[in-house]
């Protein structure tokens, strides 16, 4: 039976638009939008510059944009993002199943209540882990607060094995969880990056290697870390070249730390969609080396389906997944850069060939056709547990 399920998300996001394709294929899917992000939206984000996404993020599903009246609309607070009309939507909709992303906008809570009311079954699929929760009081409330927030839900859908064991901690039953995996669009970014691979690597024979970092230059994500790691090896008479492709306030900081210690780096600036794969391809090793609050780290996916291993501090969300060491990539202690210099060394030093396949065995599992099974199996058993209660 073909089921029809609803999808609430804050705004149009890359990561999400392969996984709805991939649902609208294979059941009838209806997609929601609480707000209509703009370029300086994006700005305010993080992502430190304004942009619009040079990808089509729209095509191949339906979706609708709900009125958002909130007093200030954004996606970054909690009451940015209200949307009433949810509640008739739903109401409407004969959904059996519908899907929002957490709890961290009113939109989504308009939703549960709107499901609760029709009837339907709510899925939460959310990337939280325990290593990024806070200590003290903050941390003994949620502890008292999270399981009954997670009772509203009627399954979880996670997407790795960090933020299943967050959803355990607080309550969910092992029964009601199914695996919905976080990824891209790997067929995509690996025809790209092999289309351009010969290009980019044009001259670079007897050259340094590349080592790359995708992302905004804040403080959570370390950047410095890499810095300081690429100083380490240049003293070890093993120098590398540094190539950042992101913005953000560390730029210059960064770029006074690299000159100091005669590390050779090149900054990108912000670099859309359809040029990162050619970034990816000319780089020899991705590094992200960011704190807990990088509940996954998709810009691992991204170099890993290009062929790129991976370093990441013990810190990203990813690491118990997509990293198997020796393999695909390394695991550092979370700021400690003569280790994560040490990584990055032995990384540099894999075979080739054997990376390679490694790759595409572990992040063939970690895609969108697999992030939709989870959606529909979860659906499947809660049709199936309803019918017979």
């Amino acid at each position: 039976m073909r089921r029809r399920i609803g999808f609430l998300v804050s705004h149009p996001i890359q990561y999400y638009a392969p996984i709805f394709r991939d649902l609208a294929r294979r059941c009838d899917l209806t997609v929601f939008f609480a707000h209509r992000q703009d370029a300086s939206g994006q700005g305010q984000a993080g992502y430190g510059v304004a942009f619009d996404w040079d990808v089509d993020l729209l095509s191949g599903y339906e979706s609708h944009f709900l009125a958002n009246v909130a007093a200030t609309p954004s996606t970054q607070t909690f009451f940015g993002c209200s949307t009433p009309e949810i509640a008739d939507r739903i109401a409407a909709g004969r959904f059996d199943a519908f899907v929002v992303p957490g709890w961290s906008l009113r939109s989504y809570w308009q939703a549960v209540m709107a499901c609760r009311r029709a009837g339907v079954p709510v899925l939460v699929r959310g990337d939280s882990q325990l290593a990024g929760q806070r200590g003290g009081v903050v941390g003994r409330a949620k502890g008292v607060i999270f399981p009954h927030v997670l009772r509203r839900f009627d399954a979880g859908l996670y997407v790795g094995r960090r933020n299943r064991q967050y959803l355990e901690h607080y309550g969910v039953p092992s029964s009601r969880l199914f695996f919905s995996p976080h990824c891209v669009d790997n067929d995509a970014f690996g025809k790209a990056s092999g289309a351009s691979r010969d290009r980019a690597t044009e001259g670079q024979c007897g050259g340094r290697r590349r080592v790359l970092f995708v992302g905004r230059l804040v403080e959570s994500k370390r950047p410095m870390d890499l810095v300081e790691a690429a100083a380490r090896l240049a003293a070890q008479r093993r120098p590398v070249e540094l190539v950042i492709a992101g913005a953000g306030d560390l730029q210059e900081p960064m770029e006074d730390a690299a000159r100091a210690s005669r590390v050779d780096v090149r900054f990108l600036g912000f670099v859309n969609q359809s040029k990162l794969p050619a970034v990816y391809a000319s780089a020899d090793v991705l590094v992200l080396p960011s704190i807990a609050t990088e509940t996954w780290g998709l810009v691992v996916n991204e170099a890993m389906a290009c062929g790129i291993p991976a370093v990441v501090s013990d810190a990203v969300g990813c690491g118990p997944d997509l990293i198997q060491p020796g393999m695909t990539g390394a695991v550092a202690p979370l700021g400690d850069t003569a280790a994560l210099a040490a990584a990055i060394d032995s990384v540099l030093a894999f075979d080739r060939a054997a990376t390679v396949r490694a790759l595409e065995e572990r992040i063939a599992f970690y895609s969108p056709a697999r992030a939709a099974d989870g959606v529909l199996e979860a659906a499947d058993f809660l049709v199936g547990a309803s019918r017979i209660g």
